[in-house]
């Protein structure tokens, strides 16, 4: 499912681990935000990573399951990224 992960992570060092992490499961559209297609098991990982490597007493991290449609929907202002269905399918 089309999954938005944004974060706001304090410790440089975390963060760009954190970001390391999430290249391999999605495309990066902001600086604090990765759009990807995963899966349960997916996004388990990404719960489970925060869980063992960030601070959840300082850091913070959204993880947002969008349907299709809505993602067809989504509009965009200014910077970022503009993916197709095409740029999904790559994932």
């Amino acid at each position: 499912m089309n999954t938005v992960v944004v974060y706001d992570i304090v410790c440089n060092r975390r963060r760009t681990r954190f970001q390391k992490f999430l290249k391999e499961l999605g495309i990066r559209s902001q600086k604090s935000v990765f759009e990807c297609r995963l899966d349960a098991r997916e996004v388990r990982e990404i719960r489970t990573y925060c869980r063992d490597h960030l601070d959840l007493n300082e850091d913070a991290v959204r993880i947002y399951r969008v349907c299709a449609t809505c993602m067809d929907k989504a509009m965009i202002q200014g910077q970022g990224l503009v993916f197709s269905r095409l740029d999904w399918e790559v994932l």
